[in-house]
C-alpha cells in the first residue's frame, strides 16, 4: 500500500463527523450564537446579581477568618474559569490543527482574553485575601506560581497569534502554544497535594463532599454558574463578531 492511501485512509479515519461540518460553518454558527447567546447573557446576569447579594450581605461570617472569606465568591468562580477555559482554548485549538476548522481557530482565539481576565482576577482576588491571611500581597507559593504561568500562557497565546504578517501562521503558532501549555493545568489543580503550599486544600472541586457548609455552598455555586454563562455569552459574541467581519471583508483582501 503506497504511502498516499495509507494518508489519504488516516484523514479518513479521523474525520470528524458531519454535524460538526454544519456548526463550523459560518452562517448556521451566527445563526446559532443568536438564539443561545440571550440564554447564556439574561440568566447569567440574574445570577450575578442573586449570587453578589446572597454571598456578600447573606451569607454566615466564616468563623476564622471573619467576612474575609466572602472574596471567595468572585475568587473560587474565576480560578475555576481560568482553568476551564483554558481547556477550552486548548481543545478548539486542537480541532483548528487538526482539522484546518477556521472557526474552531475563532473561538480559541476569543477565549484567550476571557480567560486571561479570569486569571488577573483570581490572582487579584487572592492577593487580597492573602494580605489579611498571610500578612503579604504574594509568595511564591505553588499553587499561586501556577496560576501565574497560566496567565503568562495566555497573553503569550495572544501575543504570539498576532506575531506574524501571515494570520494562519500566527494561528497555528499560538495553538502550539496552546496545546503544550496543557500540561500547567493540573499542575495548578494538585499543587497543593503534590507540594507543602500555604494555599488551602481543594473545598468544593474534590472527589469527597464538599468542606463548605451549605449556606456559604450554595450562593458559591450559584456564582460559579453565572461566571459561566457570561464568559460563554462572551466568547460567542466575540466570535460571532469576528464571523461576521470575515463575511464582510471582500474576496480580495
Amino acid at each position: 500500500m503506497s504511502q498516499t492511501a495509507t494518508s489519504a485512509q488516516r484523514r479518513k479515519r479521523f474525520k470528524p463527523p458531519l454535524w460538526v461540518y454544519k456548526l463550523a460553518s459560518p452562517a448556521y454558527f451566527d445563526h446559532l450564537a443568536g438564539r443561545i447567546i440571550p440564554w447564556l447573557l439574561f440568566p447569567g446576569l440574574v445570577l450575578l446579581s442573586i449570587g453578589l447579594v446572597w454571598g456578600l450581605a447573606f451569607a454566615p461570617a466564616d468563623y476564622q477568618q471573619g467576612d474575609s472569606f466572602r472574596i471567595i465568591y468572585v475568587h473560587v468562580p474565576t480560578a475555576a474559569l481560568s482553568m476551564a477555559i483554558y481547556m477550552a482554548m486548548a481543545i478548539t485549538a486542537a480541532i483548528s490543527l487538526i482539522w484546518r476548522m477556521r472557526l474552531a481557530a475563532i473561538i480559541s482565539r476569543n477565549c484567550a482574553p476571557i480567560g486571561a481576565a479570569c486569571t488577573f482576577l483570581a490572582l487579584a482576588t487572592g492577593s487580597l485575601w492573602g494580605k489579611p491571611m498571610w500578612g503579604t500581597w504574594w509568595v511564591w507559593d505553588a499553587r499561586l506560581t501556577s496560576e501565574l504561568i497560566l496567565l503568562f500562557l495566555y497573553l503569550g497565546y495572544m501575543a504570539l497569534h498576532d506575531a506574524f504578517e501571515d494570520p494562519e501562521v500566527g494561528s497555528r503558532a499560538a495553538s502550539i502554544l496552546a496545546l503544550v501549555g496543557v500540561i500547567n493545568i493540573p499542575i495548578i489543580h494538585y499543587s497543593v497535594e503534590w507540594w507543602h503550599t500555604l494555599h488551602q486544600g481543594a473545598t468544593l472541586f474534590k472527589f469527597a463532599k464538599p468542606s463548605i457548609d451549605p449556606s456559604m455552598l450554595w450562593p458559591l455555586l450559584v456564582m460559579l454558574l453565572a461566571f459561566a454563562l457570561l464568559s460563554a455569552a462572551n466568547v460567542l459574541m466575540r466570535s460571532r463578531n469576528d464571523v461576521l467581519e470575515r463575511r464582510l471583508q471582500p474576496d480580495d483582501d
